[in-house]
Formats: structure tokens, C-alpha cells, sequence
């Protein structure tokens, strides 16, 4: 359905890695247990400094080779202006590589639009469900611009995803019989299409 609506195998991919980054968060999140108060201050924190960076501009972020906790906190400090309290949880030794994928793929300029990207994370949050990553997922979203009625249907499509997936995967569906439906939906939409256009 994503390729019948223009998307490309680089955005599906990136979609693809934002998802498994929420769940990345959502675990650790949830597992340590974060206290929400001081989370949503970070929050807080991030967007305002996001604004403010937006607003006054300034010089390029030196580059940091993160090979370590140490300059991991380094460049964390240097792209957000401060260490959230949920980085300083982090063990050492995952910090650099949590960081990067996060810095790389959800914080760089990509494929994907960053409202998108906050929108796909929203969504996956939804669903496991994490309310931490809910909560920073929606401030970041309307950070790059999403509005309330593209927040409620990224979640509204979560639900969609949720039930079909349970009645799919309860009832054993057959995969072969499946995938021919599947085909056979993306050819008659294309047809309709096509058939619109010609009107």
C-alpha cells in the first residue's frame, strides 16, 4: 500500500528503522522506568531549544567522532544544549550506538520529512503502547509542523494496524491466499486510478 502511494523502497527503509527505533526507546523507557515528571521537563526542554536554535540560527554543530560514552555525551550536549535525564540512564556502553541511530536517522535530514518521521514514531509508540515516547513523539510532530488532525489519524491508523494485525495473525491467516488478495487490491486501485484519470 505504501508503494501504491508513492513511496519508495529508501522511504519505506526509513520508516522501517524509525519503527524499530521507537521500540528501541519504548523498551528501555518503560523497563528503567523513567520518572515522567522530569521526563517531560526534558522534553520540554528540547523543543524550547529546538525553537530557540530555529529562531537565532548560528554556526554548524562541530563535527564529534562518537566513539565512545564520553563523546557521545559530548555531541548529545552540543545538539540538544543539555544531557536529558534519559540519556545519562543509558549504560556506557549502548550510549554511542543508541545515540548515533537516533542522531542519524530520526534527527538528520533524510527522504523522509521530519513531521513524518515523528508521526511514524508516534504511531509505533501508540501501539506497544509507551507513554514516554507518546509524549515526546507528539512535542516533536507539532515541532516540525503536524497539526492535531495529522497526530489523531497517525493514531487512528496505529488502531487500524493493531486490529487487523490481531485478526490476521489470531485467525492464522493463509499467507499465500493473502498476498494474491493483496495483489489483487493494488491492481484494481491502480485501474480506478487510471480509470479516473482518463475522465
Amino acid at each position: 500500500m505504501a508503494g501504491l502511494n508513492g513511496a519508495d523502497s529508501t522511504e519505506i527503509g526509513e520508516a522501517l528503522a524509525l519503527a524499530a527505533l521507537a521500540r528501541h526507546w519504548s523498551t528501555f523507557f518503560n523497563g528503567v522506568q523513567l520518572d515522567e515528571k522530569q521526563f517531560r521537563a526534558d522534553i520540554t526542554m528540547l523543543v524550547n531549544n529546538a525553537k530557540h536554535a530555529a529562531k537565532v540560527g548560528g554556526p554548524a554543530p562541530k563535527a564529534i567522532a562518537v566513539v565512545d560514552a564520553k563523546s557521545a555525551l559530548e555531541d548529545v550536549r552540543q545538539n540538544f544544549g543539555f544531557v536529558p535525564g534519559f540519556v545519562k540512564r543509558l549504560p556506557a556502553e549502548a550510549l554511542p550506538g543508541a545515540w548515533l541511530a537516533l542522531k542519524n536517522v530520526e534527527m538528520s535530514s533524510t527522504k523522509l520529512p521530519g513531521k513524518y518521521k515523528s508521526l511514524i514514531s508516534l504511531a509505533v509508540a501508540s501501539q506497544i503502547p509507551c507513554r514516554y515516547c507518546v509524549i515526546a513523539d507528539t512535542e516533536f510532530a507539532k515541532l516540525e509542523g503536524a497539526t492535531e488532525r495529522e497526530i489523531t489519524e497517525a493514531v487512528t491508523m496505529a488502531a487500524i494496524v493493531r486490529q487487523w494485525s490481531t485478526i490476521l495473525n489470531g485467525s492464522q491467516a493463509d499467507e499465500a491466499q493473502y498476498r494474491k488478495d493483496i495483489d489483487r487490491l493494488v491492481a484494481g486501485a491502480k485501474h480506478a486510478t487510471k480509470a479516473q484519470a482518463r475522465r
